[in-house]
């Protein structure tokens, strides 16, 4: 089985793949991953037109780090094979991972691995597609485990609760409402239930878009707390919600620092032939030593050698 590729995600820039002019702009956006939209954010008059705007844009600008991927259409609509062919064809190396929308089985996954693996060995191409899958529909989440597991290419998977709120009937968005009096989260459920199939079929988890791009506190807010539950990036859907996710999703300087005390404490702990030992008047245990680890693995693949995300 091939090994999947570890690549940053703390911030998944939406740009439309119909408008050439925003191409720049999201390559140049520090953003980890931006894909070319060729679903939701394309009028259906657009979207075969769309296809060779993306590939283009994919090969030729300078993406320097970003991840360079693009969203197709969903695999029950007559666009989801000329998406994949045609993208992939022009891209070629350049595209890096699909996203495939309302996913619902394993299936619907299995269906893009197979016409990827047909169509790299009809081009050539060594480079091999990622995927990330959306979960957006309530037969998806009910789901969500063996979507995780439906194919080694699988990268992440997502949380689309706009799509979800339809979904699941839902009286509101999926964003902040004070109008509805709602004890937490409304979306807490299907939020832990998406991470959690994550982390147990060994993929990253991203977080919802927030359409409120004017607002950068809630944004901050709300990333904090996908944070909290163990996603590791979330999507943007303007430029200047990039920087804020980046942040968030990143360990800070003294987070890495205590994580290196909290090593040293345990080591030192282990070498007296203890289990646990206290440091800053906290219990450290191997929970802890668990929970350092990835505090670390993340600085190292942000570069983080300095304290300072790279």
């Amino acid at each position: 089985m091939p090994e999947r590729p570890v690549r940053p995600r703390r911030s998944e820039l939406a740009t439309p793949a119909s408008n050439e002019k925003m191409f720049a702009k999201a390559a140049a956006s520090g953003a980890d991953l931006v894909f070319l939209d060729l679903e939701d954010a394309c009028a259906p008059a657009e979207r075969e037109a769309a296809r060779g705007k993306a590939g283009a844009a994919l090969r030729d600008l300078d993406w320097g780090r970003t991840t360079r991927a693009i969203r197709m259409n969903g695999v029950d609509t007559r666009w989801a094979y000329g998406d994949v062919i045609e993208v992939l064809t022009i891209a070629r190396e350049a595209l890096d991972v699909i996203i495939v929308p309302k996913v619902r089985r394993a299936r619907d996954v299995w269906w893009v691995d197979v016409l990827l693996t047909q169509l790299e060995a009809t081009l050539g191409l060594e480079h091999r597609v990622g995927l990330e899958v959306l979960i957006e529909e309530t037969e998806g989440l009910e789901n969500v485990g063996e979507i995780a597991r439906a194919s080694d290419r699988l990268e992440a998977i997502i949380f689309g609760v706009g799509d979800f709120s339809a979904s699941q009937g839902a009286r509101v968005d999926g964003n902040f409402d004070p109008v509805v009096d709602y004890p937490g989260d409304m979306w807490h459920y299907a939020r832990a239930r998406v991470v959690v199939a994550a982390r147990s079929a060994g993929v990253d988890a991203i977080d919802a878009p927030f359409p409120n791009y004017r607002d950068p506190d809630a944004y901050r807010l709300v990333c904090d707390r996908a944070a909290a539950m163990g996603y590791v990036g979330k999507w943007a859907i303007h430029p200047s919600q990039v920087g804020i996710a980046n942040e968030a999703f990143a360990p800070t300087p003294e987070d890495i620092e205590r994580s290196r005390r909290i090593v040293e404490a345990y080591r030192e702990a282990e070498r007296s032939g203890k289990g646990a030992t206290g440091l800053d008047g906290m219990l450290v245990d191997a929970a802890h030593l668990r929970h350092a680890a990835t505090i670390t693995a993340t600085a190292e693949l942000l570069g983080m050698t300095t304290g300072e995300p790279q």
